[in-house]
């Protein structure tokens, strides 16, 4: 077998064990049965990856930084004046957030509302949403964060999401925006479609269907997505496949006090797949950590270094 049939096994067997982990197996369980008993190699790639996520859950907590000469102490006092600096950014950003916003959630917090047109909306942890609803156009700006929508039927007045420079229009009922950490947004459908429009260009996105934009470029075509990775964070849970993880990290700090930062770029662009828990984000960190062979340095209690 050649390395890249055993990458596209692995990432197979990856995907199949976030499936299980997400409990949308049912359905689908004779074609993970089908697989695994298609090659030999296939049911060892799972146990690999079965295996090493949960061995993972046995890990103790990330050691905390102990001091170790000036340079240990010059590297806290850094680190402690990033955490201030960090915190007044974020407090100023906060407020800009407040300021403009209608809805908002803080860290941890999920909110659900009802609209004036009798359409609901569900906040994750640090989002915030924009109201201009008007006579012929109903519009919500994603302000931060990520928001799951469940739309009233007005066919005279269209239910529009503004997100990272683009458009989300309903044409049904109930769909997930979240912008990224990069500037971008994701967008999955749990029930009818939506259209997106990004980059001059418009796509149409149906049930179980998810896509991804960059600001001021075109959506990718559209992927299937799992109904249960959908809105994951709904039901506390926080499922990555193969995506940065900057962005996991963003995902995971809606969801807890603090900092969690890469000493490198690279670091942050590396890319992780799993289902973690967004009601155990330390835990969560530590699994991240010992799958990609990282270290974290706890400078204070806010501020989480990631090296490698």
């Amino acid at each position: 077998m050649g390395m890249g049939e055993g990458d596209a096994v692995h990432a197979a067997a990856i995907d199949w064990w976030i499936r299980k982990k997400a409990g949308d197996l049912d359905r689908d369980r004779a074609a993970f049965d089908a697989w695994l008993a298609a090659d030999p190699a296939h049911r060892r790639a799972y146990a690999d990856v079965a295996g090493m996520f949960e061995e993972a859950r046995a890990l103790r907590p990330a050691r905390q930084l102990r001091s170790r000469g000036a340079a240990s102490r010059r590297m806290a006092t850094v680190g402690i004046l990033m955490a201030a600096s960090l915190a007044f950014l974020f407090f100023l950003g906060d407020l800009s957030l407040i300021w403009r916003s209608d809805l908002t959630t803080g860290v941890g917090e999920r909110r659900t509302a009802t609209l004036v047109d009798g359409s609901r909306v569900e906040l994750d942890g640090g989002s915030a949403i924009e109201l201009r609803f008007e006579a012929e156009r109903r519009r919500v700006r994603l302000l931060s964060g990520e928001a799951w929508f469940e739309v009233a039927p007005d066919p005279a007045r269209p239910f529009v999401v503004e997100a990272a420079g683009g458009e989300v229009t309903a044409l049904g009922t109930a769909f997930d925006v979240a912008l990224t950490k990069e500037g971008g947004a994701h967008v999955a459908v749990g029930e009818h479609s939506v259209a997106v429009a990004s980059g001059g260009a418009r796509v149409i996105v149906e049930e179980r269907q998810q896509t991804f934009y960059e600001a001021n470029a075109a959506a990718r075509p559209p992927a299937s997505a799992a109904a249960e990775t959908i809105a994951a964070w709904r039901r506390g849970a926080l499922i990555v496949e193969d995506r940065p993880l900057g962005e996991a990290l963003a995902t995971l700090g809606r969801h807890r006090h603090g900092y969690i930062l890469c000493l490198r770029a690279s670091t942050c662009a590396r890319r992780v797949s799993g289902v973690f828990s967004t009601a155990e984000p330390l835990t969560s960190l530590r699994e991240i950590e010992y799958f990609l062979g990282l270290h974290s340095i706890h400078l204070t209690d806010y501020l989480i270094l990631l090296t490698e």
